[in-house]
């Protein structure tokens, strides 16, 4: 009789994706490098433990998705029609989107081992973890769930995940650069590689004509990350149009992002609903390549 398959299948890759606090755009980050992952061919997970604020269905189209248990533990959900980018999160399993979740930190605690220990990702290139802003019992779960393989998993041959290491998301603001700070000494504290800044929201871009404009400092992350000896990652702008498009649940990397409602008779279209613009795209590939260098990985080669 062949071995049992363990429910853990480690990730070659497990990144973490952390904030100092909320409203920075660091579930939005998660769901931009899951999906450029994927775009590339990689096999690639997305595990959503801000259980308090799981927003990672809503920006992949997928609130009407459910998950399920079998034998081998939780199926989670593919995102995409190659099948190359599944999420799980606790947002498939609330009765309602709008049903907080009241636990206190024990209970928050076995609900990512569980994650971490029995669903069911199959072979893996990336995990992509999105976690709670700030440093909290969460955070020291995944941890605790990462670092060792569960006593079953380990029966049947599973070994602990390898961390690559911490992106951090910050906005150019003061404010949110010195929680970002608290984040990356909380990531040296706990040995915790830190792969780099990434400044969110670092311009606007216009819908209409693509310009460019500063609406905090700028600069600040990059400084941030040097004064702290961090690699700084690169910049994502504030574009309204890839926030409609993540609202709808698009993906910007698809030859055909998710159909936009058409505007009212006698009315203009919305520019908000237009395509992305280059520089927009570019910028969100440079960061990801980034993040690709600091790890040493090359992206597939065409049809793999």
């Amino acid at each position: 009789m062949s071995a049992p398959t363990p429910k853990i299948a480690p990730a070659r890759h497990t990144l973490l994706v952390l904030s100092g606090k909320g409203g920075v755009g660091k579930s939005s980050t998660s769901v931009l490098l899951a999906r450029c992952l994927a775009a590339q061919g990689f096999r690639v997970g997305l595990l959503d433990v801000d259980l308090c604020g799981p927003s990672i269905p809503t920006m992949l189209g997928l609130t009407a998705s459910s998950v399920r248990r079998s034998p081998a533990g939780w199926i989670p959900v593919f995102a995409d029609e190659a099948q190359r980018l599944s999420v799980m999160s606790i947002g498939f399993i609330l009765p309602g989107r709008d049903d907080p979740v009241i636990w206190r930190g024990p209970k928050k605690t076995a609900m990512i081992h569980q994650f971490l220990s029995e669903v069911s990702w199959g072979p893996l290139d990336f995990l992509i973890i999105d976690t709670p802003p700030g440093t909290s019992d969460e955070h020291l779960a995944v941890l605790e769930a990462l670092t060792a393989a569960s006593p079953e998993a380990a029966e049947a041959g599973a070994r602990p995940y390898h961390i690559d290491g911490a992106v951090i998301v910050s906005t150019p603001q003061l404010v949110a650069l010195d929680d970002a700070r608290k984040e990356i000494s909380f990531c040296r504290t706990v040995s915790i590689p830190v792969l780099g800044v990434i400044e969110n929201m670092s311009v606007f871009t216009c819908p209409h004509c693509s310009t460019c404009t500063p609406v905090f400092a700028t600069g600040g992350a990059e400084r941030t990350a040097a004064a702290l000896g961090c690699a700084f990652l690169g910049r994502l702008p504030l574009d309204p149009r890839l926030t409609r498009l993540l609202e709808r649940g698009g993906d910007p990397f698809a030859p055909a992002a998710a159909p936009a409602p058409a505007p009212a008779p006698g009315q203009p279209a919305d520019p908000l609903n237009g395509p992305l613009g280059e520089g927009t795209m570019t910028a969100i590939s440079t960061t990801v390549g980034a993040i690709l260098q600091s790890i040493g990985v090359a992206a597939p080669a065409a049809g793999q």
